[in-house]
């Protein structure tokens, strides 16, 4: 199949950066004279775009349920969750207490004053959001009263980090000890990182009775409006704009990032293939 002078505008969460450039370069080869335009961002940022009228053939977003609330139907016809993942503790080998730190003590060793750690914005970014449900759940699980707001006022100021993406470019360059990120994104870099228990890593569905409990407040489609999400397993999922001028090569690409050849990708990439 070729295409003459045509052009696929993807927007997609900052975490998918590798893997939408590998999806581009294997679809690229079989389909002659077609560019793209691929923009990563926060997700719930990239949503919101589509929202104040950008026009994009293909959202793909690290949160599923940004269709539901955002997209669908007005804007997206339907959706498909292609791959999961999990929320992790990156570092360096530079970071401040390294050597110690574990899926036990990480708390302690963040809430060190001589340590610092930082997360996404969670008005843009399901990292952000997604990060304060994991210490809300982490208060529970470990029974220790009060850690959520200690976290709170411990972390770095979101602002700083609007997707997940920058947080490990932050740990990369040295501008922070510790982040909150998924899996995926620490692989990628080759960054060290702490697993966390799967009852608060909102990786695993059988927990998801437990991830219900944490809630966050973040800006709803309506300015000046919040509304509340709860803790739910990652799934990040793919769309087709109702406005895109490419469906046929729209849909194709949806199909290459589903199937084995995505699934692949995916894989090479840290991500869970669903």
């Amino acid at each position: 199949m070729s295409s003459l002078s045509k052009t696929l505008r993807i927007i997609h969460a900052g975490a998918l950066q590798q893997v939408i450039r590998k999806c581009v370069k294997h679809f690229s080869s079989h389909n002659a004279n077609l560019t793209f335009e691929a923009t990563g961002v926060g997700s719930r940022e990239g949503a919101k775009r589509l929202l104040s009228g950008e026009n994009y053939d293909i959202i793909a977003l690290a949160d599923q349920a940004l269709f539901a609330e955002l997209l669908v139907p007005d804007l997206v016809k339907s959706y498909y969750i292609f791959a999961a993942d999990q929320i992790v503790i990156g570092y360096s080998q530079l970071s401040k207490g390294s050597e110690e730190i574990n899926q036990g003590n990480w708390f302690e060793t963040l809430l060190d004053p001589q340590v610092t750690f930082a997360r996404s914005d969670h008005h843009l970014d399901p990292c952000g959001y997604r990060t304060l449900m994991v210490w809300q759940l982490s208060e529970s699980f470990y029974s220790r009263p009060g850690l959520y707001s200690k976290m709170e006022s411990a972390c770095i100021p979101y602002s700083l980090y609007p997707k997940s993406l920058d947080l490990a470019s932050a740990l990369v360059n040295g501008k922070v000890d510790y982040a909150f990120l998924y899996s995926s994104e620490a692989e990628q870099l080759g960054l060290p990182y702490i697993t966390l228990p799967s009852k608060v890593n909102l990786s695993n569905p059988a927990h998801a009775n437990f991830y219900d409990q944490a809630a966050v407040s973040v800006e709803s489609k309506v300015p000046g409006k919040n509304i509340i999400i709860h803790g739910k397993p990652i799934e990040f999922a793919i769309g087709i704009s109702k406005e895109s001028q490419n469906l046929e090569l729209a849909q194709s690409f949806v199909e290459l990032l589903t199937g084995p050849d995505g699934n692949s990708i995916l894989e090479e990439c840290g991500l869970i293939p669903c």
